[in-house]
C-alpha cells in the first residue's frame, strides 16, 4: 500500500458530460486530458478513474456498453502513449427496475467503496493520494477516503463550487480544468503526504 494515485472522475472531468452515453462515439475527451494523464504517468502517481454509472441501473446502457466505452477510452489514451492504470465504476441505482442493480451501495461516490477496492487491488495509499472531479460527490468522496480533493470548473464544476460553499465544504484546491489540477498537484508547493 505504498503507491500514490490521482483518482479521476470521468464525465465532466476527463470528457464532456453528455448525460448517459452508451456508445464510445458519444464520448468527447477534453484535449487537455491527454497531457494531464501524460504528466500523471511521468510523475509516478497512478491514474485511476472512479465513475458513477447509474445509467446501467436506470437501463440506459449495459455493462457490456460501459466496458466497450472504457476499452476504447484506454485505447485512445494509449495511442498517444498515455496509460490509465485502472477504471472502477458503480452501476447501481436504488430505484432500478433490474434487481441486480437495485441497491443503496457503498461503491457509489461519495461512498468510499471503489477507492477501497482500487487500494486493495493496486496497492494504493489513499492518504497520499488525490481526487479530481467536477461534482460535489467527487469532493466528498476525496475527503471520505482521506485523499486531497481538487474541484475542476469543467462539467458541473461551477455549480458544484457554489453548492460546496453553501455546504461549508472546501476542496483542497479549485482548478480551471484537469490539466491545471494536475499541474497544481505536481507543483513545488505540495507537501509530502504519507
Amino acid at each position: 500500500m505504498n503507491k500514490r494515485a490521482i483518482f479521476l472522475d470521468r464525465d465532466g472531468t476527463i470528457n464532456e458530460d453528455v448525460g448517459y452515453p452508451n456508445h464510445y462515439p458519444q464520448i468527447h475527451i477534453y484535449p487537455e486530458s491527454f497531457e494531464a494523464l501524460r504528466k500523471i504517468n511521468a510523475s509516478g502517481f497512478l491514474a485511476v478513474v472512479i465513475t458513477n454509472q447509474s445509467g446501467i441501473g436506470r437501463g440506459y446502457l449495459t455493462e457490456e456498453n460501459l466496458n466497450d466505452i472504457h476499452e476504447k477510452m484506454k485505447a485512445a489514451f494509449a495511442e498517444r502513449g498515455v496509460r490509465i492504470d485502472g477504471i472502477y465504476s458503480c452501476p447501481h441505482y436504488e430505484l432500478s427496475p433490474d434487481s441486480r442493480y437495485r441497491k443503496n451501495c457503498t461503491c457509489r461516490k461519495p461512498e468510499p467503496g471503489l477507492a477501497l477496492r482500487a487500494a486493495e487491488e493496486l496497492g494504493i495509499n489513499l492518504n497520499a493520494s488525490y481526487m479530481i472531479g467536477d461534482k460535489v460527490e467527487d469532493i466528498l468522496f476525496g475527503w471520505n477516503i482521506g485523499a486531497r480533493p481538487v474541484l475542476v470548473r469543467t462539467g458541473f464544476g461551477e455549480e458544484s463550487e457554489r453548492r460546496l460553499r453553501e455546504m461549508g465544504v472546501r476542496p483542497a484546491h479549485i482548478a480551471a480544468d484537469l490539466l491545471a489540477a494536475v499541474d497544481w498537484i505536481l507543483g513545488p508547493d505540495q507537501p509530502p503526504r504519507t
